[in-house]
């Protein structure tokens, strides 16, 4: 019995497009957004390391740390995910949603921590 899932001729990668020029193409692609991950993270780690709590530069590197994170999410859903190969209008009803959740959250965090610490003031002796 032969099996039917397997591709034995070879005309189904130039049908495709699979071509080697294609294929470097799409892993240097990869290579790149993996090395800026791996770049910004050891960015990351390194300001979490190095920058203590408590000092004055310590609001920059946390706003540092939010807007790191988000470009390390765009770019795992853009290459990782294949988001970046789909329509424009496609990406928007995907992406706006979050976008929105997003800067809901960063509102109400902001918000809420504000009111807790002027809390943390007036009952602090």
């Amino acid at each position: 019995m032969e099996r039917d899932d397997l591709i034995v001729n070879d005309s189904y990668s130039v049908q495709a497009n699979h071509d080697e020029a294609h294929g470097k193409q799409i892993r240097k692609k990869i290579y790149f957004v993996t090395l800026l991950l791996s770049a910004i993270t050891t960015v990351e780690v390194g300001l979490g390391i190095f920058i203590k709590q408590g000092t004055d530069f310590w609001p920059v590197v946390k706003w540092s740390f939010i807007a790191m994170t988000l470009v390390k999410a765009f770019y795992i859903v853009a290459v990782f995910m294949h988001l970046g190969d789909e329509r424009k209008s496609l990406q928007y009803v995907i992406i706006a949603p979050y976008v929105i959740f997003i800067l809901y959250l960063l509102y109400i965090a902001g918000t809420e921590s504000s009111y807790l610490n002027e809390l943390w003031l007036e009952f602090k002796p």
